[in-house]
This record gives C-alpha cells, sequence and structure tokens, in this order.
C-alpha cells in the first residue's frame, strides 16, 4: 500500500495478503518518490499505488524485470502512471471508476456555488468580523439557476455535474466531448471554442496525461466570457495555472473555483491572494464511504488478479 486507507480497506486487505503499508503520518504523507516506486516494483507482487506516485518511464526503466504484476490504483485518475511502460514491462493497471463519480461531482457543484455566490469571500469577511449588515447591494455574486454551463469532458463524472445542473437549477448544458453522449436531460456538443464563448459557468472534468495537459491555456481563457467562472475537478496540469492566473488578473474572467493545482500541494501565492478564487485541498472524493468504496474497489483488482480471474476495471 503506498499510503493507508480506511481502516476497514486495510483489514479487509490485511485478511487477505500478505500486506506492508509504507510508514507516513496524517501531515507528512507525500506521495512515492522515484526510488521508492523502483522499490515497491522489485520487492512486492501487487502494488495500490495512490495519487501522485512517480510511477513514471523512468521507474520502469530502472527495474527491467519487475516482480510486481499489478498496479491496483486507488482512484479514477492514474495519469501518474505510465500505462504504456507498465504493460511493456508486464504488468497490468486497474484503476477504481464509478466508486468517485457522484463525490466528485458533488465537489464541482459546492466549487460553482461557492464562487458564483462568493461564499468563501463572504465567511472569511464574517470570521475576519468586517460584516456590518445587510444592505442591498453587499456580495452581489451570479444567479446560478438558468446559467448555460459548459462540461469539457463528459464521462461519468462530466454527466453527473451536468445532471445535477440541469435538473436542480435548470441550467443549459452543453459539453464538448470526443463522441455524443446519449444521456437522459438536454445537452448540446459543441466544439470548444464554441462552449467556453456561451457558457457563464465553465468546468473542466476531463482524465490527466499528456493528452489533455494545458488543454485550458491563454487562448481559451480569451473565448470565455469576462463575467464567466471557471471550475476544475478534473486534474491541475490540465490547466496552464500561470495562464489562469493571468486570465483572473486582468478581469478576463470573472473568478475561478479549483479542487486541484498543477504543482499540488503548492499553491501559487497569487491564487492564495485572489478573493475571487474559491481553494479547496483536493477534496473531490474525501467521503469516508466513498474512500472505503474505492479502497473496496482495489481490493477486488487484487483479488481476481491473484486468483487467476480477469481483473474488473483494466484500465
Amino acid at each position: 500500500m503506498s499510503r493507508r486507507l480506511p481502516e476497514p480497506v486495510m483489514a479487509a486487505a490485511d485478511a487477505r495478503f500478505r500486506l506492508t503499508c509504507r510508514t507516513t503520518t496524517q501531515a507528512t504523507t507525500q506521495p512515492m518518490e522515484h526510488a521508492e516506486c523502483v522499490a515497491a516494483l522489485r520487492d512486492y507482487d501487487l502494488i495500490v499505488p495512490t495519487l501522485g506516485d512517480a510511477f513514471g518511464a523512468a521507474a520502469f526503466a530502472d527495474v527491467p524485470t519487475p516482480r510486481a504484476k499489478l498496479l491496483a490504483n486507488f482512484g479514477v485518475g492514474f495519469n501518474h502512471i505510465d500505462v504504456t511502460a507498465a504493460r511493456a514491462a508486464g504488468i497490468e493497471v486497474t484503476n477504481t471508476p464509478g466508486a468517485v463519480t457522484e463525490a466528485t461531482a458533488d465537489i464541482a457543484l459546492t466549487l460553482i456555488l461557492m464562487t458564483a455566490r462568493r461564499a468563501g469571500e463572504a465567511e472569511r469577511m464574517v470570521r475576519a468580523r468586517k460584516w456590518s449588515g445587510w444592505h442591498p447591494t453587499q456580495m452581489l455574486g451570479m444567479h446560478v439557476s438558468g446559467k448555460t454551463v459548459a462540461i469539457i469532458g463528459m464521462g461519468r463524472i462530466g454527466q453527473a455535474i451536468a445532471r445535477r445542473c440541469h435538473f436542480g437549477f435548470g441550467c443549459r448544458i452543453v459539453y464538448v466531448n470526443r463522441s455524443a453522449k446519449d444521456v437522459d436531460f438536454p445537452a448540446e456538443q459543441l466544439p470548444l471554442q464554441t462552449a467556453l464563448a456561451q457558457a457563464d459557468i465553465v468546468v473542466l472534468a476531463t482524465p490527466g496525461g499528456a493528452g489533455t495537459h494545458h488543454l485550458i491555456s491563454t487562448e481559451q481563457f480569451a473565448m470565455m466570457q469576462s463575467h464567466a467562472i471557471f471550475v476544475n475537478i478534473s486534474r491541475g496540469d490540465v490547466v496552464d495555472e500561470a495562464a489562469l492566473i493571468a486570465a483572473l488578473s486582468e478581469r478576463r474572467i470573472a473568478g475561478a473555483g479549483l479542487d486541484v493545482y498543477e504543482f499540488e500541494p503548492a499553491i501559487p501565492d497569487h491564487l492564495l491572494a485572489m478573493e475571487n478564487v474559491t481553494l479547496l485541498p483536493h477534496l473531490g472524493t474525501a467521503a469516508l464511504e466513498v474512500r472505503e468504496d474505492m479502497g473496496n474497489m482495489a481490493l477486488d483488482n487484487l483479488i481476481a488478479f491473484a486468483e487467476g480471474r480477469p481483473v474488473p476495471n483494466p484500465v
């Protein structure tokens, strides 16, 4: 285990396997570095990576004949794993789709509402005892109901976000995706430029990886309306963070809600100083029952592989 998972998952894994977990603390639970990944590939049969573990091409190159045969990733995103290099080394890779969908969509709605209604800024004002009482033009934000929402990436999570926006707030849904989606609500597939130009709210819900690196940068922010807000619950490096800071600083967009960052956990001082930005510490799946479901799904992949059965969630 790369990092300690919820206790019921750890107990179930310990009952089934000879389990080793890295020694970390709640305050210093950092991802596995290159040397740790090399050692894991060399010394263990099955590995449960977590977000950010350095299972890149270099790790596999340093272990030409790995003992490991499965990377059962804890999480749906696996851009920290070079899947091609893993397969070339004879290692299968799995993930935990489905378990994360609803919780991540909830966080997207949290960011939409907090940013549109300036909730973070307002709470900071109250905590600082700077609130002098209600008045008609205080803290005016964007009314979310009925707005046009552009979903960039219409997979499971993107659809769950769109569904909440449509059924909960009567929003018009447009989306950008490689293929059209058959959904149970009105949604129009558009080219990226058109979707960005029409949207009041843009939500980024694409997978990470080389194919989406800096998908949203200076050119794309210039396509957005000046009153629009931008929300990212995908992966940090899908956004050119410097371009986002520039767009916010120059008021080319009205605000942003972020749960992920290009170089997390590092967050630029410019973002920290901006009142029109909502910042969360990668809370997408941070609910106990969700993390237990993710852990159990990873465990199902481990057990199936160990028993010689097809893994339920190959990537």
